[in-house]
């Protein structure tokens, strides 16, 4: 899974991945083998053995430096990649979780209202408005009620001659 660290467009610029980035390998090599397997459990543990540190320093270190617990910062990481593909697909809420590493749907909902102020089919309907066609200058509403055949899809097709 390719998760971008800025949005595209004119989106706002929250990034978990932008603001948990360190100047210390021991944050930063433990965040890039979270990212990779964001669909798998993670553990502290393995977190701790990617920055080569005890678990309970690799804990301590990386509190210090993120201001938030690997738990945490694996959560975030899990509701961004998982707010990117409820707002680019189609794919069921509950794919999603699974495929993020959520262990149900319930929970990545609450991890979603935490996050972002709303649940995952709040941000889904929102992206869809974002992506609505909207009335251009110049384009009048008669123009989108138009057939292929150019004939007005208001009118009964008597009228339409």
């Amino acid at each position: 899974m390719v998760i971008y660290y800025r949005r595209p467009g004119g989106q706002s610029q929250f990034s978990a991945l932008l603001e948990l980035e360190s100047a210390s390998e021991w944050v930063r090599r433990p965040l890039a083998f979270a990212r990779t397997r964001l669909g798998e459990v993670i553990s502290v543990e393995q977190m701790a053995k990617a920055a080569s540190l005890s678990p309970r320093q690799f804990g301590r270190v990386f509190l210090a430096e993120t201001g938030q617990t690997p738990a945490k910062a694996v959560e975030r990481l899990r509701v961004e990649a998982a707010r990117m593909r409820i707002e680019k697909t189609d794919e069921p809420i509950e794919a999603v979780a699974q495929r993020v590493g959520f262990a149900d749907p319930e929970r990545m909902q609450r991890a979603c209202v935490r996050a972002f102020g709303h649940p995952p089919q709040a941000l889904r309907r929102m992206a869809r408005a974002d992506r609505a066609p909207r009335l251009s200058e110049g384009t009048k509403e008669k123009d989108l009620l138009r057939n292929r055949d150019g004939s007005d899809s208001r009118l009964p097709e008597s009228d339409q001659r």
